[in-house]
């Protein structure tokens, strides 16, 4: 799957289907760089960043962290990385075999298993 325009139709869907959800606000599929590749905002969202620059460092950490493989042996491979702040959550996915991992940002009454268990049920088929 490393051809990136089967990557953004096949993802971007993905996505599109996830912004359905009323809670999520943003759900993108960023590359091992941090660089988004499918996927964006939800139509008439604000980014809370509010600052383009904040946003793709943020998504430089997270592609970072979500790759690592340094506990895997002991604890197993990293299911998803969920961060609870005051104004979003934002989870993050990681599709180690591609190398990618799904982004997403919901409102902060979101369930965060609720929502992992939608993003099981819409990638399932993918990776």
């Amino acid at each position: 799957m490393s051809d990136p325009d089967v990557v953004v139709k096949l993802y971007g869907d993905k996505c599109s289907q996830l912004l359905q959800e009323s809670e999520i606000r943003f759900a993108g599929i960023v590359d091992k760089d941090g660089q988004l590749m499918a996927g964006g905002f939800k139509e008439g969202i604000t980014p809370h960043e509010g600052d383009e620059t904040k946003l793709q460092s943020f998504l430089e950490f997270v592609s970072k962290a979500s790759i690592r493989k340094e506990y895997d042996e002991s604890l197993g491979s990293i299911n998803y990385l969920a961060a609870r702040r005051d104004k979003a959550v934002l989870v993050s996915f990681p599709f180690p075999v591609t190398q990618i991992l799904l982004l997403i940002s919901a409102e902060p009454t979101v369930n965060i298993e609720s929502l992992a268990k939608k993003v099981v049920e819409i990638f399932t088929d993918v990776n």
